[in-house]
């Protein structure tokens, strides 16, 4: 099925999502969208979908122009779309979850799952997805759920398939495994929105690519062209996309974790028995496909997890049993993986967010009066210093774009003196120009001394910082490699295996 998407226009109140977009997919192609987070992507396939109604402009299948008032909709006329962040019941058994919201029943008014199990089967074997009809959902591997959500839509019979942002909570394996999907469908005829920000994918698996770049296209790019011409193409100026740096030299022992355990309220445990040493002027970056561990483990340090046990000794201190305000008065600097819920006050103004770790006390606040012309000075210098594209310093934190409000939370934590550094996802929803700034001062950070660890789930950004990599498995760290570690064997670590296993 050919998709044709002409004019695409949507618009958030004064802001242009998607401006005038055209976009062409054959059948049997697959056709890369690529973009910097923001860049109006997934509002496009959301367009498409259903999901948001056009303000101008009309989609076309095979040549006829559709009207979908909602998913519903976009499903019947043949349109699939598998989401980064999976849209199935835990509970639920795969046959269950692929027949929801299309359910057949038998005479009675039963539900036939029979139907929905021999559907499931009929699609698993075809793709070799070998996938059992009647697992729960919430007990499969993340990547075989990315399967159900495939075998979801194609149990719709889609002729066009949206993949947003796939790779996200993969392993390398995993992706591998996922672009010979890709391929496969391709050449069963499906036409393929492929939408990623990766580089390296694109290069992989894409039949053609177009460009996206602050809601416009900007361009077409060959899957043979280079990555620094599709990161121009991206970002709109050349990047720099590998990140210099010298050798580390570690210092002393600086922070010692040992025998940490985090459990949640019913007692199951996310952090299992993790023990590690970082020592001064070094990153340790911890591996690990979303929801391993990587989280907790950060909270642990930050005192914001309250079923701690073990030891996290800083400089000598220990900070379990600390508060969170007391660990920052430690000298820990903490970017958060969730920004606007956990590293900024959305009403708040920049520079009032800019001095929120300093919110007691000298240079901001004398004789309990908060001294307006130093936080000005200060945050203006913080704004030219971290490129943070604003109308002004007393704009509304909310109000910033994504990663601009990241720049924020990195100019406010890079700029008082630590004794630790702790970024969790700190480049997520930035463009590679704005990437390539934050890595250079997390690596000046570790050359002033200061221990950092780097929380990733993108394994390009692990291998460009990482003095060594500690892998986290279902809260444990399976291995404590070099930074230098193939993707390879990364991958079946971020799968549980051990060092020695991979060696095997």
């Amino acid at each position: 099925m050919k998709l044709e998407l002409r004019g695409i226009t949507k618009r958030f109140g004064a802001l242009t999502a998607n401006d005038h977009i055209d976009l062409v997919v054959e059948p049997g192609e697959i056709h890369c969208l690529l973009g910097e987070n923001g860049a109006g992507k997934s509002t496009l396939m959301n367009v498409l979908y259903g999901l948001y109604q056009a303000d101008e402009g009309e989609i076309l299948l095979d040549d006829v122009v559709q009207k979908f008032a909602g998913p519903g909709d976009a499903m019947n006329a043949g349109i699939g779309m598998v989401h980064q962040h999976f849209m199935l019941i835990p509970v639920f058994t795969v046959a269950e979850n692929v027949m929801l919201g299309h359910e057949q029943t038998k005479t009675g008014g039963l539900l036939d799952l029979d139907a929905a199990r021999a559907l499931v089967r009929e699609i698993s074997g075809r793709f070799g997805f070998d996938i059992d009809p009647d697992a729960l959902v919430e007990d499969l591997p993340v990547g075989v759920q990315q399967r159900v959500e495939i075998i979801k839509a194609l149990s719709r019979d889609a002729s066009v398939l949206v993949f947003d942002e796939p790779t996200a909570v993969l392993t390398p394996q995993e992706t591998d495994e996922l672009m010979g999907i890709m391929r496969q469908l391709r050449d069963e005829g499906t036409s393929i929105v492929f939408i990623t920000h990766k580089l390296r994918e694109v290069r992989e698996v894409a039949d053609r690519i177009t460009v996206i770049r602050l809601g416009k296209v900007v361009g077409e790019a060959s899957p043979t062209a280079t990555n620094a011409e599709m990161a121009s193409l991206m970002v709109g100026r050349a990047v720099e996309l590998t990140v210099e740096k010298a050798p580390a030299s570690p210092g002393e022992p600086s922070l010692e974790v040992k025998d940490l355990v985090v459990t949640d309220p019913r007692g199951q445990v996310l952090v299992d028995n993790v023990s590690f040493t970082l020592h001064r002027g070094e990153i340790l970056a911890i591996a690990g496909v979303q929801g391993n561990g990587q989280t907790e483990l950060t909270e642990a340090i930050m005192g914001l997890q309250s079923r701690v046990h073990g030891s996290i000794v800083l400089e000598g201190n220990e900070l379990v049993g600390d508060s969170t305000r007391e660990v920052l008065d430690a000298g820990v600097g903490f970017v958060p993986e969730d920004r606007t819920e956990d590293g900024l006050v959305g009403t708040f103004t920049i520079a009032e967010n800019l001095m929120l770790d300093r919110s007691t006390g000298e240079p901001f606040v004398k004789w309990g009066t908060l001294q307006l012309d130093e936080l000005a000075r200060f945050a203006e210098e913080r704004v030219r210093e971290f490129d943070v594209r604003t109308q002004g310093i007393t704009q509304q934190a909310g109000r910033l774009s994504g990663g601009n409000q990241q720049k924020v939370v990195l100019a406010r934590e890079l700029s008082r003196d630590l004794a630790l550094f702790v970024a969790a996802q700190p480049t997520r929803g930035l463009d590679v120009g704005s990437i390539e700034f934050v890595h250079k001062r997390i690596v000046a950070t570790r050359d002033a001394g200061i221990p950092v660890i780097v929380v990733s789930t993108e394994l390009d950004e692990v291998a460009a910082l990482a003095d060594r990599i500690a892998v986290m498995y279902r809260g444990r760290i399976v291995g404590i490699v070099p930074g230098d570690t193939p993707r390879d064997v990364l991958g079946l670590m971020m799968a549980g295996e051990t060092p020695a296993e991979v060696a095997a």
